[in-house]
């Protein structure tokens, strides 16, 4: 990574944190580190049937009481989909109308199996294929709350797309993730899959936790992260940090 960025004419960096985190790791290139925000766009598909995918998901539950959290990850390790699968389920069997649904491609084929095995054998959790993102962005907009469980991250778009589109976040608590999500002000953050569980009943519990969240979120990404298009960078390689 050194080597490339001595020959990079350009770094960029999502946020401030990310680029002071850069600058310590890589002081010979301090100069030539920005931060540029990442730009995002929601757009839901207002034909999206919810009942029919409930219904393709096995999700037998009335959709006047029911609970969708949302992990939308590629199934590989560093995405760590398997995390949250135990302790949710448990919790499933106890408050029949959560269900956990992982969404996205099958991108480690060995991982991907282990992924399947184990989802097949949970009560509560659902793994649906990789959907077109007007699909996905119409199941953000009906879920209950969106997750992101990854060991790493440089920048969640879906907890973007999620505060855009007015839904509360649930992150696990990493240093890409707690450079956006603000604990009780833009989501909720969370150290093991016990607080993640403590955390979810205490959103369903408290609506006005809910709200305060949707709407700082919402402002949050409206102030700070914009759709940017980047246009021909004539000279030089750019690098994404």
């Amino acid at each position: 990574m050194g080597r490339v960025l001595e020959e990079a004419r350009f770094a960029v960096a999502f946020t401030e944190s990310m680029k002071e985190m850069a600058q310590a790791q890589w002081p010979h290139a301090k100069g030539k580190i920005y931060v540029q925000s990442q730009g995002i766009a929601t757009t839901p598909n207002a034909a999206f049937n919810w009942n029919t995918f409930l219904q393709r998901s096995e999700i037998n539950h009335s959709a006047d009481n029911l609970h969708i959290f949302l992990l939308i990850c590629g199934l590989r390790q560093v995405k760590d989909p398997l995390y949250l699968v135990d302790a949710f389920s448990e919790w499933h069997q106890e408050e029949p109308s959560v269900y956990l649904v992982i969404a996205g491609p099958e991108v480690d084929p060995v991982f991907t199996r282990e992924v399947k095995a184990k989802v097949r054998r949970a009560a509560g959790v659902r793994l649906i294929g990789e959907m077109p993102q007007e699909d996905l962005h119409a199941v953000v907009k009906n879920c209950f709350a969106v997750v992101n469980s990854s060991v790493s991250e440089g920048m969640s778009a879906a907890i973007l797309e999620a505060m855009d589109l007015e839904v509360p976040v649930l992150a696990r608590n990493i240093p890409g993730n707690a450079a956006v999500v603000k604990h009780e002000v833009t989501g909720l953050l969370f150290s093991n899959p016990q607080e993640f569980v403590h955390l979810a009943k205490r959103l369903l519990s408290e609506p006005a936790l809910e709200k305060e969240i949707v709407v700082n979120g919402r402002e949050y990404v409206r102030r700070f992260w914009l759709v940017v298009v980047a246009e021909g960078a004539q000279k030089g390689r750019v690098l994404e940090i």
